[in-house]
């Protein structure tokens, strides 16, 4: 059996990541990989349902505390019921967010410390880590005009904070062997092309 990949897609809010995934879902499935795409938070009943409560602009302030352990609850739901299945399979999945966005918003911008999260996290993920994480690198100011006028609750939280999201990525991407970051301010088919090759270098390794 082939062995299963983990691909995460990551970076600032408005650098295009759902539809990087669903472009790089397309082209793989094309290629006869049936590959799995997953989202955080989300992607089981559970986890929809408390994306509700974490993207809620009405839902008022919640922790990074408590956003910690309500992302982690996500995830560890995801890992059993999608990805690690998934992965067992042979089969490769893609993800929409993963450990390191919790790393990111809840650690470097939200004061928690890194370790403390990566504590929760190895209960949450049971130790998995992704075969490549795709950082899509966008300026803070270029990232929230490309919101719009309906921005979610982790939209709202102004530029300050996500410029500080942006730096985040970037700082622990240098620190991950294996992110590769990609500037996502280009159109989305050179993104999309660039993704495709860093990906199809580890799926034929």
């Amino acid at each position: 059996m082939k062995q299963g990949r983990l691909l995460v897609i990551e970076g600032p809010d408005g650098g295009g990541k759902s539809t990087q995934a669903k472009l790089l879902n397309n082209a793989l499935a094309a290629a006869g990989y049936e590959p799995v795409l997953a989202r955080e938070p989300g992607g089981t009943r559970l986890g929809e349902e408390v994306r509700k409560i974490l993207l809620n602009p009405e839902q008022g302030e919640i922790g990074p505390c408590a956003e910690n352990f309500l992302f982690m609850a996500c995830r560890a739901q995801l890992v059993d019921e999608v990805i690690a299945p998934a992965l067992a399979a042979g089969r490769v999945v893609i993800c929409d967010r993963f450990l390191l966005s919790t790393l990111v918003y809840q650690g470097i911008a939200g004061g928690l410390q890194l370790d403390e999260i990566r504590a929760s996290a190895a209960m949450a993920t049971r130790g998995l880590v992704p075969d490549l994480t795709l950082v899509l690198d966008v300026p803070a100011e270029i990232g929230l005009d490309r919101v719009g006028n309906t921005p979610d609750r982790m939209e709202q939280k102004g530029l300050e904070f996500h410029a500080r999201i942006r730096q985040g990525y970037l700082d622990l991407a240098k620190e991950d062997p294996t992110a590769v970051v990609i500037d996502s301010t280009r159109e989305i088919e050179v993104v999309a092309k660039e993704i495709l090759a860093a990906v199809m270098q580890v799926l034929e390794d």
